[in-house]
């Protein structure tokens, strides 16, 4: 493998590396998780997470800009839903993933609790 190679092979990763990111915050996996329930509205992911409507709305834009939530109108209200039930499956498998590997990504110094990377919203 020669470096271009290399370097053409991390750019194709660019997609993945974004979707995990957008998915590294606990508030937004905490909305995913409810969405996966069924649909929602902000007033309901507002009061079911205990979360400020301004904090639930922006990362509602997030996760809709990335295109992983979709939202519905009806009326003066949008419902919200996941927009792909690949998500779920993905969330899932890197639940078992976590099992798997016990405690070891918690602890980790860069990205674990506490960490310099770690969500803290």
């Amino acid at each position: 493998m020669t470096s271009g190679t290399a370097v053409s092979g991390r750019r194709g990763l660019e997609p993945a590396a974004a979707l995990f990111h957008s998915l590294s915050d606990t508030t937004r996996l905490a909305i995913v998780q409810r969405l996966a329930h069924g649909e929602a509205r902000v007033v309901d992911l507002t009061e079911q997470l205990g979360l400020a409507q301004s904090t639930v709305s922006a990362h509602l834009a997030c996760l809709r800009d990335c295109r992983l939530v979709v939202g519905r109108p009806e009326g003066r209200q949008v419902f919200y839903a996941l927009a792909r039930p690949e998500l779920w499956d993905l969330l899932v498998a890197a639940e078992t993933l976590l099992d798997a590997t016990g405690s070891a990504v918690a602890l980790c110094p860069v990205y674990g609790a506490g960490g310099a990377g770690a969500d803290d919203e």
